[in-house]
C-alpha cells in the first residue's frame, strides 16, 4: 500500500485500487482476494459492493487512502475485517465490535430464530443471554420481541460495556447487561428461556483453528480450556434453580461429536423435550431442552 502513498501525484479511483488490492492479497495467498479488497474499499466509502462499479472511475481522497493502508496492513496480518472496520451485521442488526470480544458468527442466527419460534406469546417473557458478548443475541431478541424481558450477562466488563453501547446506538430499551461469572454464581431470578453461545471448542483442538480466530479472538469466549463441555453441565447444574418449568434452554453447539456428548448431559429427569436442529449447511447446530 505504500506504492499508493508514494506516487502522490497518481490519482487512485475505486478501480485501481480493486486491481492492486486484489493482486496484493492473493500474492499473499488469500483465498478470496477480490473479496478483501472489496470489504475494506466498502468500509472507506461507506457504501454496499455494487456502488464500487457505479462508482469505478470515483477518485479516493488523501485521507480515504491512508486509512486505507492501515486497513490492509492490518488484513495482511489476518486481523479479523470486523475488528479492523469496528463494526459487524447479525440477524438484521449492525453492532459495534471491538478486540477482546467475540465476534458474532453467522451461524448464532439460528438460536435467534429458534427463540423467536419457542417464544410463548406473552408479553412478559424473559429471557437470559449467557456469555453476551457484543449483545448480538440478546439486542437481536429485544428487537424483535419489544413487549419481552431479557438480560445479558457476561464475565467480561469489556464485553458487558460494549452491549450497553450497542443497546444505546440501536435504542433497544428491553435489554440489561450486567458483569456476571456463570461459573461461580447463580442469580436470584428464574426465567422463561435462556440461550447461550457458551465457549465450546476443546482446548485440544484450538491450534486447529483459523489464524483470523485462534491470534485475535478471545480465547476465554472461544474455549473452556477443557473438553468444551464445562458450560452445559453448568446448565444442567443450574437448571432448576434459573429456568421456570416448561421454560427453554436453547444452546448453541459444536461440530463433530460435540452435539450428541452435550445431548446425553441433558438427561431425561429433568428435561420433558431434548432435540437438536441443523443449520443451513446441515449441521447440528442448536440444543433445545424443556424442563419438566
Amino acid at each position: 500500500m505504500h506504492q499508493i502513498t508514494r506516487k502522490s501525484q497518481q490519482v487512485w479511483r475505486v478501480i485501481d485500487i480493486l486491481k492492486w488490492g486484489e493482486k496484493y492479497f492473493a500474492d499473499r495467498t488469500f483465498e478470496n482476494a477480490r473479496r478483501e479488497i472489496e470489504l475494506l474499499v466498502q468500509e472507506v466509502l461507506n457504501c454496499e459492493r455494487v456502488d464500487l462499479y457505479l462508482r469505478y472511475d470515483e477518485p479516493l481522497t488523501k485521507a480515504q487512502l491512508n486509512t486505507l493502508r492501515d486497513w490492509i496492513q492490518r488484513r495482511v496480518k489476518h486481523e479479523p475485517v470486523q475488528y479492523i472496520t469496528g463494526k459487524v451485521g447479525f440477524h438484521n442488526i449492525l453492532l459495534n465490535i471491538i478486540p477482546g470480544v467475540l465476534i458474532p458468527r453467522p451461524e448464532s442466527e439460528m438460536l435467534v430464530e429458534t427463540v423467536l419460534e419457542l417464544v410463548p406469546k406473552n408479553p412478559n417473557t424473559s429471557i437470559l443471554d449467557i456469555g453476551t458478548g457484543s449483545g448480538c443475541i440478546a439486542l437481536a431478541l429485544a428487537k424483535a420481541l419489544p413487549e419481552a424481558q431479557i438480560v445479558g450477562i457476561d464475565n467480561s466488563d469489556q464485553a458487558v460495556e460494549l452491549s450497553n453501547r450497542n443497546a444505546g446506538k440501536l435504542q433497544i430499551a428491553n435489554a440489561e447487561f450486567q458483569t456476571f461469572d456463570i461459573l461461580k454464581d447463580v442469580m436470584d431470578k428464574k426465567f422463561d428461556m435462556i440461550v447461550s453461545n457458551p465457549p465450546y471448542i476443546a482446548k485440544s483442538n484450538m491450534n486447529e483453528l483459523m489464524p483470523e480466530v485462534r491470534d485475535f479472538e478471545p480465547h476465554s469466549a472461544l474455549t473452556d480450556f477443557d473438553d468444551g463441555l464445562t458450560f452445559y453441565r453448568k446448565f444442567v447444574e443450574i437448571s432448576k434453580l434459573m429456568l421456570k418449568s416448561n421454560g427453554w434452554f436453547v444452546l448453541e453447539v459444536g461440530l463433530g461429536e460435540h452435539p450428541e456428548l452435550v445431548k446425553n448431559l441433558f438427561g431425561e429427569d429433568r428435561f420433558k423435550e431434548v432435540e437438536l436442529i441443523k443449520d443451513y449447511n446441515g449441521d447440528w447446530r442448536v440444543l433445545i431442552a424443556q424442563m419438566k
